[in-house]
């Protein structure tokens, strides 16, 4: 379990490296073909559309995963809740729009809406393919999924980009998205839905997928209040620079956590939540992620300006100087957001979505404090929020079974100082290099890059073992590398064709073994 769970993770950061690069190519170029004001457009739409997109992705996925037993019969009323929904708000959606253009007084609001709302109809009939196929543990097909669909979306942006139609390229490479994700999800899970029926367990899954929508939700509105305070005070030239700072803060929690969130809750879902391989396998999993976030976070911190400015060229000086209050913020978002793992393995949906209203309150009143600054005081109030919740947050999810904030101190209090004492180096020795912080033109950037880059690591990796007491800790995560490899024989997990291992025997002909973990009653009712 822990080879699977590591390479099913391995897997997944490494298909969302690609998503990235290809990320990155697009901002270089769109940055350039379009204008802080065409981002900034879109972005007041997409603060409320990715709401409503995620209805059925933020909720039933984690409870088909999740979920201990499960059927043809259960599976295909989920499938029909998510299309049947999912087109009611994509029509509800594109009628709103003229009132999201007089909120903002723009009036291109209303028109871009309208496209927008193709990506919640796409997006939420693929919802319980892609989630019978992590729940099977096929991480590389779902990854490689995602990477050739944003590859596909990349090139509509930019080639309508090119060809001169502004902010709707955008709109394109939104909906062009979901188009192929759906797709490939169809291709890769031959699964065909029945007609609903009336099937016990179906209330219990809603109810669990709507606790965990729910907390989505209210989530999802702490953490776009941002953007509806900036867009709404500041105009979408402001938006625009802010969301571009925005996207450089979350992008760690991107590439490092969200990536591998459904292996950790396929796994811990299968511990004994009383258990010392469960705690043991968390804290191994956190230290991880502290690690790499506290490291990655305070070299952004250091690094941003010049990286901002490299990537999207000198019209976006104003975001560099945004993500500078954002950057301390990074390592210490990355661990509270495991809090999401404790709860959902654990069952207690409900738990997290009352912590959320916790949350949703106190940075809700810390962006009101920091509106009063400007962009700038709004990041801050991002990087102090993470900080005072941290604590109260870990206590409340592991409350249930009694695992205490002295562990997850004890794994994290480390990498913390670790990377203060790396970054105070770092802008300490460069400030005695005045060539260095003076020097001109993308050359002088790369070179600040690569110096500080190599200067960190030395410095951060020499502090970890100073207060590990040695260089043990290092060696572990250095032997996770091995667990990345393929094995040298693998058995193969093959449903045979009387108990198929997702439950459906007749009806699901996917492309891919299945793994004995999943329910084998083929038309019972769990």
């Amino acid at each position: 379990m822990r080879r699977r769970a590591v390479r099913g993770a391995g897997i997944t950061v490494f298909s969302q490296g690609l998503v990235f690069a290809i990320q990155v190519m697009s901002t270089v170029v769109l940055a350039r073909l379009l204008t802080p004001s065409d981002f900034g457009v879109i972005t007041m739409v997409t603060t409320f559309s990715l709401l409503v997109m995620s209805f059925g992705l933020n909720g039933y996925t984690e409870a088909v995963i999740q979920r201990q037993d499960l059927n043809h019969r259960l599976a295909s009323n989920l499938f029909w809740i998510n299309v049947g929904v999912g087109t009611l708000l994509a029509l509800i959606f594109s009628v709103v729009g003229p009132l999201m253009a007089k909120f903002y007084h723009d009036p291109r609001v209303a028109n871009v809406a309208i496209g927008i709302s193709f990506t919640i109809f796409f997006t939420n009939i693929a919802v319980i393919h892609l989630a019978l196929l992590k729940r099977a543990l096929c991480f590389s097909i779902t990854s490689a999924n995602d990477v050739l669909a944003g590859l596909f979306s990349v090139v509509v942006m930019i080639v309508c980009a090119a060809a001169g139609y502004g902010y709707w390229s955008l709109v394109a490479g939104a909906v062009a998205r979901p188009v192929f994700v759906s797709l490939g999800a169809f291709y890769s899970c031959r699964w065909l839905p029945g007609l609903p029926n009336r099937v016990n367990g179906t209330t219990a899954v809603v109810k669990f997928a709507m606790h965990v929508y729910g907390r989505f939700a209210v989530n999802y509105c702490d953490r776009n209040m941002d953007n509806l305070l900036v867009g709404w005070r500041f105009g979408s030239i402001s938006l625009g620079l802010y969301k571009k700072a925005y996207d450089l803060f979350v992008l760690p929690a991107n590439q490092l956590l969200l990536p591998v969130e459904e292996v950790a809750l396929s796994t811990l879902s299968r511990l004994d939540r009383e258990s010392s391989q469960y705690r043991r396998f968390f804290l191994n999993g956190l230290s991880i992620l502290a690690f790499l976030g506290m490291g990655v976070g305070a070299l952004l911190t250091l690094e941003g300006k010049d990286l901002i400015r490299l990537l999207l060229g000198p019209k976006w000086d104003a975001s560099a100087r945004i993500f500078v209050f954002f950057g301390p913020g990074i390592g210490i978002m990355l661990v509270y957001h495991t809090i999401g793992l404790l709860h959902l393995s654990l069952g207690k949906a409900d738990r997290w979505f009352r912590w959320v209203l916790v949350e949703f309150t106190v940075t809700g009143l810390l962006f009101l404090l920091g509106l009063r600054w400007g962009p700038a005081g709004v990041a801050t109030a991002w990087t102090v929020s993470f900080w005072i919740l941290f604590i109260p947050a870990f206590w409340y999810a592991g409350k249930p079974i009694r695992f205490g904030v002295g562990p997850i101190l004890s794994t994290v209090w480390r990498y913390v100082f670790a990377s203060l004492i790396a970054g105070v180096g770092v802008a300490a020795i460069t400030h005695q290099i005045p060539t260095l912080i003076l020097a001109p033109g993308i050359l002088g950037t790369l070179d600040r890059i690569i110096t500080n880059s190599f200067l960190f690591a030395a410095l951060y990796l020499g502090a970890v073992m100073l207060l590990q007491g040695g260089p043990q800790q290092l060696l572990g995560f250095a032997k996770l590398v091995f667990d990345l490899l393929p094995a040298a024989k693998t058995p193969e997990v093959v449903a045979s064709t009387e108990t198929d291992q997702v439950g459906f025997a007749k009806d699901v002909r996917t492309k891919v073994a299945v793994h004995e973990n999943l329910d084998q009653r083929s038309e019972e009712a769990p």
